[in-house]
């Protein structure tokens, strides 16, 4: 078989985890974590060897990344963090996704998965402990064949120098340093020792995806594959009653029509056959329950259970009910929140390749050991026996946390013998996504005689994805009160709780989670008591944070950054702060109405994310994030009609558009904390940011999203 590695180029033969733990050990060096039990016997002789960095006798030195590379910039930090201990340049580092492995487990995502924004968290002490095992270890054979201290040898650049000025690469000593045991007392550097992290380098993926030599999952190609596309019920939930496919099957290039429990594989020698196959299956579906579902059905559902009572604590301080009823004047609303979908510019698919002895599943996917469960299942063999390739993701945004598109590969290709791609249309990835919930949030807040804040209520209805995903769930949904709980402002009483109310539909992970729909909620309704204060937005948030010094530091520096109060004529400001995977930031928004229509002309956004690996990366991230945001807070709605997704297509389902791009300005404060997440933290503030620009505009208050087609009531 062929295996297509992730810069393109084609290997022959298949690259496995025995090869790289057994083969390659005895020629060079090998450092991780762990090593799962399965390939310890191949490694044996290499002493306590796992499986995150490679140097081999030519110098060559192989990174294994356990993280999917979706855009978010991680096959440049995390080498970033390798190389800078190990002593190389970054550009000496070669990148190959991980296999599944227990090496790569991570137990606090549950597994092997990219997600939560946390790859730089998670690696930051334990890649640099990697690269500076796997230096010392080198110097250490290197010192022994001199006979000499490896305390007084210095390694730089892929080069150890002795004290007389001898020098050894690397690669002349990696099989010694592999038989040498592993430094368990290793002294990282110190910010003021780094040469590499904390620099604005360029990301080592991006000349491969601008001249086409990049590798993502809907560009691989094996010998003898063949293509299928997949048939699925228009109303969300149904499934085949009955299916006539004689038409279908004998068409051009067709090889087979499957039935699957949910849809129909038609498999071809090229996707569109498969297409124009699937096109003349006459299927008669069964709706299943969600006949007559639609978005006022569903906000229905969610109204009653906000009525049926306060739900599960998952925050408590002091009596906010007591302090409510006893409050000088209070301040009530409701939030509500649409569907949305992924979107992603790659749609979904999996190349899948089932034979006696094994499957491999080439996929881009966040989540690889559900991948190869999922697989495994629809293969009808043990999970070991399915080898997973991670391609790389044309965006993921949560969306490949799911599996949903990997069955059908798996049961073509075990059907025809052959390895088996399946595509999904843009049509078909809309309308069968695993959508962002629906939300309502019912809110209060009351003051005392004096104007102080002294109570919060927020009770969320919404379904929980993780009960799903990953059951069983019991109380809380963690998922569901980010940001709600960590609420930053200094209130006295504070109550957050949660009613769980399921709606008929698969809902997913969506970049940020959450925190997009609580901080809109939140940020929002801070606006709305801070003007029943007589009070403006940001004075009122300062007096607010006296205890959370990175709060006011971000806010402080955005409002200076933006001009806050001063903006430019016939544009109004609003404001927005949140902490989110231990990252903190402000956004200031700037709007104005053009002919009653609103237009963004500016976003200011200041962060604090702690250390940071690239800046660059960090800026090209908050800069992506608020683009996401801004489609999702003007145009994102997915609208159901009687089980039937209506958006089709991005025609129907709008992003933002080049003309109404703002100006963005980034700003990162240099910090000393641990790193934060940056890849989803940006997109909540974005909402609230503009619609509390709008309020200052128009003296509207915008509790629903979308607002892109928003007109004042003068318009």
């Amino acid at each position: 078989m062929t295996r297509i590695s992730l810069n393109g180029d084609a290997t022959t033969g298949e690259f496995t985890r025995r090869d790289f733990l057994g083969g390659a050990a005895a020629a060079g060096l090998i450092l991780a974590i762990s090593l799962p039990p399965r390939a310890r016997a191949a490694a044996a002789e290499t002493s306590e060897l796992n499986a995150w960095l490679r140097i081999a006798p030519d110098d060559t030195i192989t990174f294994i990344v356990d993280r999917s590379e979706m855009g978010q910039g991680v096959y440049t930090a995390l080498p970033m963090l390798i190389a800078e201990e190990l002593e190389v340049r970054l550009d000496a580092v070669r990148i190959v996704a991980a296999p599944v492995g227990d090496a790569y487990f991570n137990p606090g995502n549950g597994g092997q998965v990219t997600g939560t924004s946390n790859s730089v968290q998670d690696a930051w002490v334990k890649l640099r402990t990697a690269g500076a095992q796997a230096r010392m270890m080198l110097v250490a054979a290197a010192a022994a064949r001199w006979g000499v201290d490896a305390g007084a040898c210095v390694a730089r650049d892929g080069v150890i120098t002795s004290p007389a000025g001898a020098t050894l690469r690397y690669g002349d000593v990696a099989a010694q340093a592999a038989r040498l045991p592993v430094p368990q007392r290793v002294v990282l550097k110190t910010p003021r020792q780094f040469a590499l992290v904390g620099r604005s380098v360029a990301r080592t993926d991006t000349p491969a995806k601008v001249d086409g030599r990049a590798r993502y999952g809907i560009d691989v190609r094996l010998p003898g594959m063949l293509y299928a596309a997949y048939a699925q019920s228009p109303v969300l939930g149904g499934w085949p009653e009955t299916v006539e496919s004689g038409a279908a099957a004998k068409m051009p290039g067709v090889h087979a029509v499957l039935t699957t429990d949910r849809g129909v594989v038609v498999v071809a020698d090229h996707f569109w056959q498969a297409l124009k196959a699937r096109d003349a299956l006459a299927v008669i579906w069964n709706p299943g329950a969600n006949a007559n579902l639609d978005n006022q059905a569903i906000g229905a559902m969610l109204r009653r259970a906000a009525a049926a009572g306060p739900g599960l604590s998952a925050r408590a301080d002091g009596d906010a009910d007591r302090a409510l009823h006893a409050a000088a004047r209070t301040v009530n609303a409701v939030y509500t929140l649409p569907l949305l979908a992924h979107a992603t510019m790659e749609p979904m698919n999996c190349t899948a390749d089932v034979r006696a002895d094994g499957c491999d599943l080439y996929v881009g996917t966040q989540a690889q050991q559900v991948a190869q469960a999922t697989a495994a299942a629809a293969a009808g063999m043990p999970a070991d026996q399915v080898r997973v390739h991670t391609m790389l993701l044309g965006g993921g945004f949560g969306r490949r946390l799911d599996v949903d598109f990997i069955p059908a590969a798996v049961i073509a290709s075990r059907a025809v013998g052959r390895p088996v791609q399946v595509i999904w249309t843009r049509e078909d990835d809309m309308m069968h996504d695993t959508f962002r919930p629906p939300a309502l949030e019912e809110i209060s807040g009351g003051f005392d005689a004096d104007g102080r804040l002294i109570a919060w209520k927020l009770h969320i209805v919404s379904p929980s994805i993780t009960a799903r995903m990953f059951p069983p769930v019991v109380g809380v949904d963690a998922s569901v009160i980010e940001a709600a709980v960590n609420l930053p402002y200094e209130i006295p009483n504070v109550a957050v709780s949660y009613s769980r109310q399921e709606v008929g539909i698969d809902v997913g992970y969506m970049r940020s989670v959450s925190h997009a729909i609580n901080c809109f909620v939140i940020e929002s309704f801070i606006d709305e008591l801070a003007a029943a204060a007589g009070r403006g937005p940001y004075e009122f948030r300062v007096g607010m944070l006296g205890n959370k010094p990175r709060h006011l530091r971000v806010l402080k520096e955005a409002a200076r950054l933006a001009g806050w109060g001063s903006p430019a004529p016939n544009r109004h400001q609003g404001i927005a702060l949140m902490e989110g995977y231990a990252t903190h930031l402000a956004q200031i928004a700037e709007i104005s109405f053009e002919d009653g229509a609103l237009r963004v002309h500016r976003i200011v956004c200041v962060v604090d994310c702690g250390q940071m690996v690239n800046p660059k990366i960090v800026e090209s991230q908050i800069e992506g994030g608020i683009v996401f945001g801004l489609s999702a807070a003007l145009w994102g709605d997915i609208t159901i009609d009687r089980g039937v997704v209506r958006q089709k297509n991005f025609d129907g389902y709008r992003v933002l558009r080049a003309n109404e791009m703002p100006q963005i300005e980034v700003h990162l404060l240099a910090s000393d904390a641990a790193p934060g997440g940056i890849g989803e933290v940006a997109v909540p503030l974005v909402a609230p940011a503009i619609c509390n620009a709008v309020f200052a505009a128009t003296g509207s208050r915008l509790r629903t999203l979308p607002i892109g087609a928003f007109k004042p009531a003068s318009a």
